[in-house]
């Protein structure tokens, strides 16, 4: 059965950095778009940012030039860096798979889901 674990969380003072790790198992997600969701408390999960199984990658403004997903198909492992951290980045981060290749920052079409990890950011 397909599993993602995140790894990472933790405590943060804004301005500094943080480095989620998602690893899959059950299956290769070498050719699979991975993704990366956050839910702050009392908000609707959101989308952060996504990769393609090539490489190419994409993110939501509010993190667009602070944070960076990147892959490392080897490792069936997909990061996020978070630089430049906000007191608004609070939130339990999701790391998610597609079954398909091609990127999207709709939950709905995200097959796979990881338990999620938090992340708190302290002003």
């Amino acid at each position: 059965q397909a599993q993602l674990v995140e790894s990472g969380g933790g405590l943060a003072q804004a301005g500094g950095s943080l480095r989620l790790s998602c690893v899959g198992s059950g299956r290769t997600f070498s050719s699979s778009a991975m993704g990366w969701f956050r839910q702050a408390p009392g908000k609707e999960r959101e989308f952060v940012a996504a990769i393609w199984s090539g490489g190419r990658t994409y993110y939501a403004g509010s993190v667009k030039g602070r944070f960076t997903i990147s892959r490392d198909n080897a490792k069936n492992t997909v990061y996020l860096q978070m630089n430049s951290l906000k007191p608004e980045d609070t939130a339990v981060y999701y790391c998610a798979a597609r079954r398909s290749y091609g990127v999207s920052s709709y939950q709905s079409e995200y097959d796979y889901w990881g338990q999620g990890t938090q992340v708190t950011v302290s002003s």
